[in-house]
């Protein structure tokens, strides 16, 4: 596992008996950071996850993190290199050694095409659109959720594969909510881990007995859709407004017009932006429907009769 961590001269950590240099911050979060680190031992470059860990349940958590990404050996998922606990003092950083991902995050790829007025073609969604659903079989088959997909926790490949990352508000995909209490703990606890944008309208007001599943995943899976064909996520505006995201999101989606879109897209989307639960699709319904709507490889030629 990797307990055993020592900072080193000259900006080096030992993580495994291995020395990594570090390169370059490359991003925080409230109790996170996340520097360029490379391998002495093998040239590669990777990406080293420090998160603050104030108390106990903080190191459980960062565990459990590192312990989904060991459950997941799948070109979709992020694998986790190596995992170790640092002391200071009182104190905890729980490091999680990750692959580098050169061409970032898929909203990069977003905002860069933005920049110059450009979108994702039909094509290039579809490609990406199968890696992810393929990536959320591989979750939900194992009997989790993600609960916080969105196009910055998707990582871009250098043959532009869509990778999932971000494991740690990964929980249970069947939740069988019984009374009130247990009800308002999953709100809270979807408010503190679930992206409010992105967030399924059933993890907004848990009602006090009911069953939450993958499926808000799917939701997840929709607004990421969105956002690959229009630019921005379908409630990304309304929560910059102010508005109420909570309110938005029960009533049913309205998706603009486009020539750059297929009917059957249109309806793909519509279906992953069920508000009813209990209507939307499952991922491999999704799958079925992606694989037969798969334009023809690079280099292919479709023949015409």
């Amino acid at each position: 596992m990797g307990h055993a961590l020592c900072v080193c001269s000259r900006g080096t950590v030992i993580i495994d008996n291995k020395r990594y240099l570090f390169i370059q911050k490359l991003g925080e979060g409230g109790f996170s950071y996340v520097d360029l680190v490379e391998g002495l031992h093998d040239g590669h470059f990777y990406a080293l996850k420090r998160i603050l860990c104030h108390e106990q349940q903080d190191r459980e958590d960062a565990q459990r993190e590192a312990d989904m990404h060991r459950l997941f050996h799948h070109p979709n998922i992020l694998h986790l290199v190596a995992y170790c606990l640092r002391e200071r003092g009182a104190k905890h950083e729980a490091w999680l050694l990750l692959p580098f991902f050169k061409r970032g995050t898929l909203w990069n790829e977003i905002e860069r095409l933005k920049d110059k007025g450009n979108f994702l073609t039909e094509d290039q969604i579809l490609r990406l659109l199968l890696g992810i659903c393929r990536g959320l079989e591989a979750i939900h088959t194992k009997g989790y959720a993600h609960r916080d997909l969105k196009p910055t926790n998707i990582l871009l490949g250098d043959e532009g594969q869509p990778v999932l990352m971000d494991l740690g508000s990964m929980n249970q995909a069947c939740i069988q909510v019984e009374g009130s209490r247990q009800a308002l703990t999953l709100q809270d606890w979807a408010a503190q881990r679930c992206t409010i944008s992105y967030r399924a309208p059933e993890l907004f007001s848990v009602q006090s007995h009911c069953v939450i599943d993958e499926r808000t995943d799917v939701w997840s899976l929709g607004c990421v859709l969105y956002a690959m064909m229009f630019g921005e996520g379908p409630y990304d505006m309304v929560f910059q407004k102010g508005d109420s995201v909570a309110l938005a999101v029960q009533n049913q989606l309205s998706i603009p017009q486009s020539p750059r879109h297929s009917s059957a897209l249109r309806q793909l989307l519509a279906s992953m932006m069920t508000v009813d639960l209990q209507q939307r699709p499952h991922i491999p319904l999704l799958l079925s429907q992606l694989e037969a709507m798969q334009p023809p490889a690079p280099g292919q030629h479709t023949t015409q009769i």
